[in-house]
């Protein structure tokens, strides 16, 4: 195989990589912050905006990875 196929290859396998890790963060805390408003309801507004800007940060995150996987691919 040629190495530009190979580094394809690994573009598309850590942007793969990246995109679950952003999932199962975002997902793990979803659940915790719905857990933490089901215990304190009267702290669900601050609850959620945490939630919202860590999302945030994760996302960015995540979008980062990709974009050096898919700059690591074109190179």
């Amino acid at each position: 195989m040629a190495d530009a196929n190979l580094a394809h290859i690994a573009a598309g396998f850590g942007a793969g990589l990246v995109t679950i890790g952003a999932a199962y963060g975002i997902g793990k805390l979803a659940g915790a912050a719905m857990e933490g408003s089901a215990r304190n309801p009267q702290a669900a507004g601050d609850v959620r905006i945490s939630m919202i800007i860590s999302c945030a940060l994760i996302e960015g995150v995540a979008l980062f990875g990709t974009v050096v996987c898919l700059l690591l691919a074109v190179k």
